[in-house]
């Protein structure tokens, strides 16, 4: 069989009756190794089915008219509700709340460098459509853009900066905003990367925006090889195969043919997959190299290991090897963002969700390093609050990556990985001391003493500490940076900041965040409008639009 779809006829003896036709839907995958997956499932069926009306819907709605204010609008806003997302699944997540400074002066959170939030919250903005709540996590909005941070300078693989500002949506209040530059490494000076493409080949990924993305995203890197890479594909539908044995960058028409020959069909057996390419990757091992899994996939796993337990157990045994992991996620419909996310926290790795060729050429391309390199792993951050000048505080976003005090130099603690070249932002909303107190009243202690710490008046309003290891250590280093006192006007904060402070604002409107205070569209569009700095990708110029877009959703 060759993957493709055959429609047999069943034509009437009496020509003058309306013809009936009967739809047999046989599926199948032919890997080099001889593979078959079935899909005649009446669930498959039915996905199937439901993958070509959107894809048909798509199709119809690519050409775009334009609104009034210059803007594309799509013929997909008239599209029915629910077919774009009727059976995506997004984890339910609780904001982080206020903390007393003097009862609870210690903040502490593993980094993340995760953009699926992002690029995901573009396309239900693009189809006419605000995401569904759980999509938007503040943090990867925020992370998804580049920052202008410096470098470090100081041998170290990262620099940390810090910048104090008025808060836009609650006056009286400030922002404290923490940014980490990853050192760049030019792609020349990459070491050799052993690389494993694992490919979701099953039924659920035969739309255009899936399996034929997925080559083309896959080609992109491809061409960007060197001799010194290797590649191998691993691919999983009803089994798991390896569909292409390690082979050298410089091969590329081999790398090449192999991805233009698969298709899509059968179930998921995910875990399987995921068993074979660590083990491929384990064998061809380069201990001075780049060790990584490429994960594709829209996440409905259906096969054998399946669950969100049994998937991050699974990967949570495999980071033990080396091999670090990268997921991208593709499609709509049944698009499983919960498994994905849990998963890649687990596995020493990221996770972005690939919407277009051109966000493929971001995170493959434009930032290679950030997202196949690892220069430092087990990132943590802890805040110390200084109750001389801080009442209480919050932090925005990160609420999957909160951390216990005592995680901080607990080097078994598992923590996020820092890219070459990668930036994270994290900002802190913080009440000065003698503000109103957001974050409640405490009952007078019975059986232990009621003092709090006073701090102390030496200027510094945080301590920002860090701890880290490099790759191929299991012993971690840390630092520290102390951050003073005196907030600026956040009109004349730095482009950095005014930029981070509109995206997390964008994040708060999305959300519906009880926090949002006096957060407005127009504002924030302003802000971002003089922030946009050199923006040589347009990516902050994209915000903008896709700001205007929700901002009209939402009147």
């Amino acid at each position: 069989l060759s993957g493709k779809w055959y429609i047999i006829h069943n034509r009437s003896v009496h020509m003058t009756h309306k013809m009936h036709t009967v739809f047999i839907l046989v599926s199948s995958l032919i890997v080099s190794l001889g593979i078959f997956a079935s899909c005649n499932s009446k669930d498959q069926q039915a996905m199937l089915r439901q993958e070509r009306e959107y894809t048909e819907a798509v199709r119809h709605a690519r050409a775009p008219s334009m609104n009034g204010d210059g803007l594309a609008k799509s013929k997909m806003d008239g599209m029915p509700a629910g077919i774009e997302h009727d059976r995506e699944q997004y984890e339910k997540r609780t904001e982080n709340g206020f903390f007393d400074a003097a009862r609870i002066p210690l903040s502490t959170f593993s980094i993340d460098v995760d953009t699926a939030s992002w690029a995901n919250i573009r396309r239900f903005l693009q189809s006419g459509r605000l995401p569904p709540k759980d999509a938007v996590r503040l943090e990867e909005c925020v992370n998804y853009f580049p920052y202008a941070y410096e470098g470090p300078s100081d041998g170290r693989p990262f620099a940390v900066h810090a910048e104090v500002a008025d808060c836009p949506w609650a006056e009286g209040r400030q922002l404290v905003r923490i940014g980490v530059q990853g050192k760049h490494i030019s792609l020349e000076n990459l070491p050799p990367a052993n690389l494993v493409f694992l490919l979701d080949v099953s039924g659920s990924m035969f739309s255009e925006n899936k399996l034929p993305l997925v080559k083309n995203a896959l080609s992109m890197l491809t061409r960007k090889l060197r001799p010194q890479d290797r590649v191998s594909i691993v691919v999983y539908a009803g089994a798991a195969g390896l569909v292409l044995p390690p082979t050298k960058g410089s091969d590329k028409e081999t790398i090449l043919g192999a991805l233009d020959r698969l298709q899509a069909g059968g179930s998921t057996a995910g875990g399987a997959g995921i068993k074979l390419a660590y083990k491929v990757a384990e064998e061809n091992f380069d201990r001075n190299g780049n060790n990584r899994v490429i994960l594709c996939t829209d996440g409905d796993f259906n096969v054998g290991a399946s669950s969100d337990g049994e998937m991050v157990r699974l990967i949570e045994e495999k980071r033990a090897t080396g091999v670090y992991l990268t997921i991208l996620g593709f499609g709509m419909g049944n698009y499983q963002d919960a498994k994905i996310q849990k998963m890649a926290d687990a596995g020493n790795g990221n996770y972005s969700y690939i919407d277009s060729a051109m966000e493929a050429r971001k995170v493959l391309i434009n930032q290679m390093g950030g997202t196949l390199l690892t220069i430092a792993k087990d990132v943590k951050i802890q805040i110390e609050f200084n109750p001389a000048y801080v009442g209480s505080y919050r932090l925005l976003g990160y609420e999957k990556r909160m951390l216990r005090a005592e995680d901080f130099r607990d080097d078994k603690k598992d923590a996020g990985e820092l890219g070459a070249g990668h930036s994270v932002t994290a900002i802190y909303e913080i009440v000065p001391k003698g503000g109103a107190n957001p974050s409640g009243y405490v009952e007078p202690l019975r059986y232990a003493t009621n003092a709090v710490s006073t701090g102390v008046l030496n200027n510094e309003l945080v301590t920002v500490k860090l701890r880290y290891k490099l790759p191929g250590n299991d012993t971690s280093t840390g630092f520290s940076i102390p951050v003073r006192t005196g907030s600026t006007r956040i009109d004349k904060a730095s482009q950095e900041m005014r930029f981070a402070v509109s995206v997390a604002e964008a994040a708060l409107l999305l959300y519906g965040s009880e926090f949002k205070g006096k957060a407005d569209w127009n504002t924030l569009i302003d802000r971002a409008k003089s922030s946009l700095g050199r923006d040589e990708e347009g990516y902050r110029a994209e915000f903008i639009r896709l700001a205007k877009l929700a901002a009209g959703m939402q009147d």
